[in-house]
């Protein structure tokens, strides 16, 4: 089945005449990025070249996808809007709010029962308002995206932050909160900076233990979390093409983690081989005719230098496996320098569990290597020292990879388990005996985030990221320092026995099956359709308008917290348990900024009340200061907010009160979703100032009220000595924004323009 093919034949129909206007504005040759965003201006042809890392520009997106933890507040919001249908092609997808624990049937079912008021509201909301949707099972968001919606030179957003994931099939494809989605789905214009071009040059070709996965842990290492903040990451050269499509997701996948916009590759065969194989042979043909279009200019990539911000080469020949952690995605090693690294750090070498999947590495190609490891173990009688678990990327993928005998492989370890198609352990949703123990201890997935926390709810559970044919070696020997390529391991006779190289299937040689995809379509009309939410429920509450600026300074203001060091999504509104939350803002609201580490006393959730001079929670302060009608900021510290795409991590301090988060850096989609939200996102002018604001701090704005584009605002500290700082902010709100600010939100000015 092909969806929207009529839509994707328009983009491709208005390719040719707006590629040639672009490079007749620009005036040179133009990169695969920058053609997938000039045939996407919303005022069509392009009128001027727009500068990186500047320009703040309208882009028409061809479609929207959800996963279920931010649909809710995006629907909410869209039900907001007064639209009877939304403008684009739009999904949603059950796959965040299954938990790991058992296994397949009974996690699922479990699942279902838990969840099934918010799962019925999704439903309907999705039938009323012309969306299509997923079912719990069905698969991972960006798995399914991949199979059944992604192409070549498309532009596509996302509520969750490895929407970049599309990329593998040549998509600009970039995650947003739920506010931006509200945007495109109500028929309006999507607003984004020109992104700066980072261009990936991959030479050779990889062999042996080596996979795609180490493409991206190695640029991880290279441009660390926020390397790529405004930026597209654009691969290109012999290497890229030698990879497959599911592989190039993987890359793409991620880009997130070094804070990239998005990244992606040049249409090529192995895309052709991947939308044939997964029924979509009509799009190849409609993409070939214009297959100049879906690739950067030849002169681009001859001399990169001249057309990219910024060039990284990398020799897949040489590239070898690496293991990313802990605690940070972009912390790369060479798995032959793990050993070494690990007893110099004290990181636990011994492994309990071992995971594949995630939307970054559960396709048909990962599972069939990974598969091809479990079977030479087994062969050489080999017994694993791990739990191996494993999350298939989508129903599709784990019908046919059952099919052909994969998953079967895997049950041949006694102690694997077989989970969900969904998230599960990469986004908390593991119910991982013993985690509450706190103990010291390390495990190694495939997933793309290792935070603190973020897999088991353990702070002491070291997270390493690997290829899922590492991983499977990881769970044999039961050690993080095992090198495949030179270790060899005992077998149950006494022997010393080495593991063969992965070998595996970048597509099954009988093609896809599945007997029930888990697709829901939308009715023609479904003006008749009820949506349902109970003013008694706490898992979904309708929301309320956040009240407009009153034109004045913001004065009196607390600190609320000064956040210390790394303060991701994670940090200000977790996942894991919190995500039955995610549709009902006041009761989510209960867990804002729980996890970052409070400057003043280098403790978590616990922050002074200036009103009694008590310590308390963080969220009871922030209430304590609502209630009292006493406004508060935010302080934070470099690349504030990086990770998920959740709005919540806005939401929450927006609804509990908070005017304004100042820090010395943000991520991009924290900082978009900040502004939705009419929040102030401010960065230190000089990052020293930091250093400045103590605890009792009463903070006054003294020029807000003459808020402009490119105009730095003024606060001042006033200590409880009686001594002020002032301190310089910066700001990037252009008009549009700073009416959003004014409106209060920027769903409030879309209700206003409405009327």
């Amino acid at each position: 089945m092909i969806f929207d093919l009529d839509m994707i034949k328009k983009v491709y129909d208005r390719y040719p005449e707006r590629i040639a206007k672009a490079r007749e504005i620009v005036g040179k040759p133009l990169t695969l990025s920058e053609k997938i965003l000039y045939t996407h201006l919303w005022e069509g042809n392009a009128t001027q070249a727009y500068e990186r890392g500047n320009s703040y520009v309208d882009f028409a997106p061809d479609r929207v996808a959800m996963q279920d933890a931010t649909a809710q507040m995006a629907l909410l919001q869209f039900m907001q809007a007064g639209k009877t249908k939304v403008a684009v092609p739009s999904t949603a997808h059950a796959d965040h709010l299954i938990q790991a624990r058992v296994g397949a049937e009974q996690d699922l079912q479990e699942g279902i029962n838990k969840n099934s008021e918010v799962f019925n509201f999704l439903s309907s909301v999705c039938d009323k308002y012309g969306i299509g949707f997923w079912k719990p099972g069905a698969g991972i968001i960006h798995q399914v995206v991949l199979e059944n919606y992604a192409f070549p030179g498309g532009m596509m957003i996302g509520t969750d932050s490895h929407t970049v994931n599309a990329g593998g099939l040549g998509m600009v494809a970039i995650g947003v909160g739920g506010a931006d989605a509200v945007d495109v789905m109500a028929g309006m214009a999507w607003e984004l900076k020109m992104p700066k071009l980072i261009g990936v040059k991959l030479t050779g070709k990889m062999s042996g233990w080596t996979s795609a996965k180490d493409v991206i842990l190695k640029v991880a290492g290279i441009l660390t979390v926020k390397g790529g903040t405004g930026c597209i990451v654009e691969y290109f050269g012999e290497g890229a093409q030698s990879l497959s499509a599911t592989g190039k997701g993987t890359i793409c996948n991620m880009g997130a983690e070094i804070g990239a916009t998005t990244s992606t590759f040049g249409y090529d065969d192995s895309m052709r081989r991947y939308l044939s194989a997964t029924g979509r042979q009509d799009i190849v043909d409609a993409a070939d005719k214009i297959a100049e279009h879906l690739t950067g200019d030849a002169e681009v990539y001859a001399n990169p230098e001249q057309y990219f911000d910024q060039v990284i080469e990398i020799d897949l020949s040489t590239l070898s496996p690496h293991l990313n952690g802990p605690f940070t995605p972009d912390l790369a090693t060479p798995v032959a320098e793990f050993r070494a690294k690990a007893e110099a750090n004290g990181w636990p070498l011994e492994v309990e569990w071992a995971l594949i999947g995630s939307c970054t590495n559960s396709s048909y190609e990962d599972l069939s290597r990974a598969a091809s490891i479990v079977e030479d173990a087994v062969a050489k009688g080999v017994k694993p020292k791990a739990i191996l678990g494993i999350n298939p990327g989508s129903e599709q993928v784990k019908f046919t990879a059952e099919r052909d005998g994969f998953l079967d492989s895997f049950r041949k370890f006694e102690n694997a388990r077989i989970f969900t198609n969904a998230c599960g352990p990469c986004i908390g949703q593991w119910d991982r005996e013993g985690a509450d123990k706190g103990e010291k201890n390390s495990i190694i997935h495939s997933f793309n985030r290792n935070f603190a926390k973020r897999a088991d709810g353990n702070p002491n559970t070291h997270a390493f990221v690997a290829s899922p044919e590492m991983v499977a070696a990881v769970a044999i020997s039961g050690r993080l320092d095992f090198n495949p390529i030179t270790d060899t391991l005992t077998n149950e006779a006494g022997e010393q026995v080495k593991l063969n190289e992965p070998k595996g299937s970048e597509l099954p040689a009988k093609g896809f099956a599945v007997d029930d995809n888990g697709y829901q379509a939308p009715s023609a009309d479904g003006s008749s359709v009820q949506v349902v939410v109970s003013p008694t429920s706490d898992r979904l509450q309708l929301l309320e308008e956040f009240p407009a600026w009153d034109g004045k300074n913001i004065t009196g203001a607390k600190v609320l917290i000064k956040a210390f060091g790394k303060c991701t999504t994670d940090h200000i509104s977790m996942a894991g348990p919190w995500l039955k939350y995610r549709g009902h803002l006041d009761n989510i609201s209960n867990n804002m900024l729980i996890g970052a580490v409070n400057a003043y006393n280098m403790e978590t959730n616990k922050v002074k009340n200036e009103l009694t001079g008590q310590y308390d929670e963080v969220p009871k302060v922030a209430r304590a200061y609502k209630a009292a009608k006493v406004p508060s900021i935010v302080v934070g510290d470099e690349n504030y907010g990086e990770g998920s795409s959740r709005e919540h991590a806005a939401m929450e301090p927006r609804h509990l009160g908070v005017k304004a988060v100042l820090v010395k850096s943000f991520a991009r989609i924290h900082e978009t979703n900040l502004k939705k939200q009419g929040m102030l996102g401010l960065t230190f002018a000089d990052k020293s100032d930091y250093d400045k604001i103590r605890e009792d701090d009463v903070v006054n704005f003294l020029d807000l009220d003459q808020f402009a584009p490119g105009k730095q605002l003024t606060l001042e500290f006033v200590h409880n000595d009686g001594t002020k700082d002032t301190v310089i902010a910066n700001h990037t709100y252009n008009e549009q924004q700073i009416d959003w600010f004014k409106a209060g939100s920027a769903l409030n000015l879309i209700k206003q323009q409405e009327n």
